[in-house]
């Protein structure tokens, strides 16, 4: 393994500590990371076969309430699409900010500033959003010929995704290491979009063993981190769980729901704070083990990045 595993996550923790500013991108960064679960809050109570007066009177109902509220519908859906593309596009500036202050401070440059960094790292914004909107977009047509199978055969062609899946699971776990040493070549070493996937794979074969132990370190690692700071949420959820059961809809919500939500509302900003610092600490690590496995053999003073940095 030609990673040095230790000092990668030590000299990771010392970056971090030791250049805040990395802190706000690592809070962008967190953006852009998987947080789209959704959940469905419907009780078989509420389904349209046990509803009164049967699916017809659910279907007219709905088509009305599309249609006194089809503008304000479509006005909310555009507006939270906006929003989303805002986010992301702030994760994406975040990661990129990640690693080109990395690469600053790795070089001897003195303690990166944040508007030096954002502007900076503006030139490779459309590069990484490219990168990450195709590889999601070749993942999402893979995945859809099964979906409308299953849809086509009552769900009996949802049993075929589970093989698949099995499958997808490593697959999206390699393409998502290759993504981070693409990524970071693409900043350290200016390459177009394409370039730098094919940059990121080279890298990720010179130490495939070395690039599937810090994965599981850092992801290991970070999920449990993770978890805990988002034990305080579990807990002030609990009494809404407890407080809804049983409830139907048209009653009043429960006093406890309230308080659930204003606890999860105080400490949101805590949160995403401490996320972001996760986040920093990870992608610096990634920065880093790029330049482990692109420095010369022979580099001094352990500087593996040079002044390409401030290209």
């Amino acid at each position: 393994m030609k990673i040095d595993l230790g000092k990668t996550l030590t000299r990771a923790w010392q970056i971090v500590w030791n250049h805040k500013v990395l802190w706000i991108f690592g809070v962008f960064a967190g953006f852009a990371n998987s947080n789209g679960s959704g959940g469905n809050g419907s009780s078989s109570e509420d389904a349209p076969g046990k509803y009164p007066g049967g699916a017809e009177r659910f279907v007219e109902q709905a088509r009305q309430f599309w249609e006194q509220y089809m503008l304000i519908i479509i006005a909310t859906c555009v507006a939270l699409a906006l929003l989303s593309f805002a986010f992301y596009a702030l994760g994406m500036m975040g990661r990129i900010g990640i690693l080109k202050g990395v690469y600053k401070i790795e070089s001897g440059a003195s303690s990166p500033i944040f508007a030096e960094l954002w502007s900076e790292s503006m030139p490779y914004f459309w590069r990484f959003f490219g990168m990450n909107f195709l590889v999601g977009l070749a993942f999402l047509l893979i995945f859809i010929p099964f979906v409308v199978a299953g849809l086509l055969t009552n769900g009996i062609g949802f049993a075929c995704l589970i093989p698949f899946i099995c499958l997808l699971i490593p697959a999206a776990w390699a393409v998502s290491i290759i993504l981070e040493q693409a990524q970071a070549a693409i900043v350290a070493e200016d390459l177009p979009m394409m370039d730098g996937f094919r940059r990121g794979w080279e890298i990720v074969k010179t130490d495939i063993g070395g690039m599937i132990v810090l994965s599981l370190v850092l992801g290991i690692g970070g999920g449990i981190i993770g978890f805990i700071i988002a034990l305080p949420v579990i807990v002030a959820v609990l009494p809404a769980v407890f407080g809804m059961t049983g409830y139907r809809f048209g009653d009043a919500i429960p006093p406890a729901a309230y308080i659930s939500i204003a606890c999860c509302a105080l400490y949101a900003p805590v949160l995403i704070f401490l996320n972001g610092v996760l986040t920093a600490y990870m992608k610096t690590s990634w920065a880093l083990s790029y330049l482990q496995l692109t420095q010369p053999a022979d580099s001094p003073n352990n500087t593996p990045f040079s002044a390409q940095a401030d290209a």
